[in-house]
């Protein structure tokens, strides 16, 4: 700290307005009109004079703390107070003068001080960037991510920060945000040509010097809500590239206000590299988003459908993969509706050989296959030996077992047509609780060439259900020391308790009970499917996801 400098001078005189004083003196009445100063005063106030108001020569804070001085009581006052005098950071220190005056002396920092000063700066701006890539790759989302990189920028960098997000060529997400107001995202029309420096930005060329820019030329669109909504109100510009991996992921509009400073070339050097840190995490949230999307888009087709009432006969499944937290697998269902309630909905269950995604990946083939030769589902054996052909003809597709069901409804009653390729047989429960297995055999699918198949027709009254199951279900090891098989008896047994109940009551039960089983234990992929004959046909009335179905 600088001590305050004695009363006198080296020369032995008064200080307060002799010329060989090392520091600028000044000295002010309590009114605030300057009664005396040295030659060094004059350096640094160039407009400095004997009965010159204080207020029009000296710096903002320097006159406040001169109000404070002469209307406070000075021993609880500090003695001192420091800001920038054009270039130059000072401290000027206060001396008491005659009749209230204040005499003081205008100290300039050291140039150690001043890079002292510059260095805490240096390490302030690489602490919000670290602190900005933290925040943002801890979010995969594109939204956030503009709206944390456009909050930190308002905060820290300009009054306000807007985000224009690449686009199609007519419209842009924008994202906007003044400092300390809300985040601001919408998607609009958008002229790059409209603010100079903007469709450079877009295709990842350099940033344009700030003084190169006009405030007037800012769109309104690029002028948040806390602005007057005149480009008169901006002091100052910068637009810099958001750069990607590769390519530019958008451009950052930081503004000033009138009032405020310019952006020095220190500050828009700096932008650049925050930019270069906000689009470095925002091409990985893009890359994630588009990987995102196209994985939804391709599982869509892989995922088992929703089931409901088609037709007047209700169907149900239930899926459980193999892998927790895995959405698809080798087992799968998919239902067919008819056109018309007088023709034959196809159900069908089926178990690729494997595991996994690449398991599900296989049995989305066969669902396709299947779908096209829906056709022909009126001959069951005609239909699954084509699809035999078809998996022959992949060569490195593995087997599969099926259960095909066409079902049609007869008055109160259900028929079904029932095939199976080295399938479990499907089981059929009748109101009374007792379980039936359908009398149906064949070979399994894409292994032999010769193939055998038995059909079997199987009436379901009001009330009965026929479960459609993979060996998973029957496979799966639990129980007190987790390797008993769970068996055909254990499932006929839990069927002989949904005597009565509706599909999706009997699936419900059957994969709760399968849960409870296996607990935490291993587990092969489980897929079930219900069949059933409605109770009340006649007097429930058809839902929306139902007339979607077909019904």
């Amino acid at each position: 700290m600088v001590s305050l400098p004695e009363q006198k001078s080296s020369c032995g005189v008064e200080a307060a307005a002799q010329p060989c004083d090392p520091y600028p003196v000044v000295t002010v009445d309590a009114a605030g009109v300057v009664l005396s100063h040295n030659e060094q005063a004059r350096v640094l106030l160039a407009r400095v004079g004997v009965g010159v108001a204080f207020g029009e020569i000296a710096p903002a804070w320097l006159v406040e703390a001169h109000l404070q001085r002469v209307s406070g009581a000075r021993e609880q006052l500090p003695t001192w107070a420091g800001g920038w005098i054009g270039r130059h950071r000072v401290k000027a220190l206060a001396g008491p003068g005659a009749d209230g005056a204040v005499t003081w002396w205008l100290i300039r920092e050291s140039l150690s001080a001043g890079a002292a000063q510059e260095l805490a700066r240096e390490r302030a701006r690489a602490a919000l960037l670290q602190e900005l890539s933290s925040e943002l790759l801890a979010s995969l989302n594109v939204e956030r991510c503009m709206a944390v990189t456009v909050q930190r920028a308002a905060r820290h960098l300009a009054s306000a920060a807007v985000i224009v997000a690449m686009g199609d060529g007519h419209s842009f997400p924008v994202t906007r945000c003044t400092t300390g107001g809300p985040v601001v995202q919408e998607r609009i029309a958008v002229d790059p040509g409209q603010l100079p420096g903007l469709a450079e930005a877009l295709l990842g060329f350099p940033a344009v010097s700030s003084s190169w820019i006009d405030p007037h030329q800012v769109p309104p669109w690029a002028m948040p809500d806390s602005f007057v909504g005149d480009p008169s109100d901006i002091g100052s510009v910068i637009v810099v590239p958001l750069p990607g991996h590769g390519e530019p992921v958008g451009c950052l509009i930081l503004l000033s206000r009138r009032q405020e400073a310019a952006f020095t070339p220190a500050e828009e050097s700096f932008a650049q590299h925050f930019a270069a840190r906000a689009g470095a995490a925002l091409s990985v949230a893009r890359s994630h988003s588009r990987q995102a999307r196209i994985t939804e888009l391709l599982m869509r087709d892989l995922l088992p459908p929703a089931l409901g009432r088609v037709h007047g006969i209700s169907f149900s499944g239930r899926y459980r993969a193999s892998v927790a937290g895995e959405r698809v697998g080798g087992d799968f269902y998919d239902l067919y509706p008819a056109d018309t309630p007088e023709a034959e909905t196809l159900a069908v269950l089926g178990d690729v050989c494997g595991k996994g995604l690449e398991a599900g990946v296989i049995a989305g083939r066969i669902r396709n296959a299947l779908q096209a030769l829906v056709p022909l589902a009126a001959d069951h054996t005609r239909l699954l030996t084509l699809l035999n052909s078809a998996l022959l003809a992949w060569h490195q597709t593995p087997f599969v077992t099926l259960a095909l069901v066409s079902a049609v409804r007869q008055g109160a009653r259900v028929r079904l047509r029932i095939s199976t390729a080295g399938h479990p047989a499907p089981l059929i429960v009748r109101t009374t609780g007792r379980v039936e297995e359908t009398p149906t055999s064949g070979t399994l699918i894409g292994a032999f060439a010769d193939l055998e198949f038995k059909t079997a027709e199987v009436a379901l009254q009001p009330g009965e259900s026929c479960l459609l199951y993979s060996d998973g279900i029957t496979e799966a090891r639990g129980g007190p020391l987790g390797d008993v098989m769970f068996s055909e008896d254990r499932l006929r047994t839990v069927l002989s308790h949904c005597a009565g109940m509706p599909a999706e009551a009997v699936t419900e039960h059957v994969q709760m009970t399968m849960t409870q089983w296996v607990g935490e234990g291993r587990r092969d992929d489980m897929a079930v499917l219900a069949i059933s004959a409605p109770r009340d046909l006649d007097n429930r009335p058809t839902t929306e996801h139902e007339r979607t179905l077909g019904r």
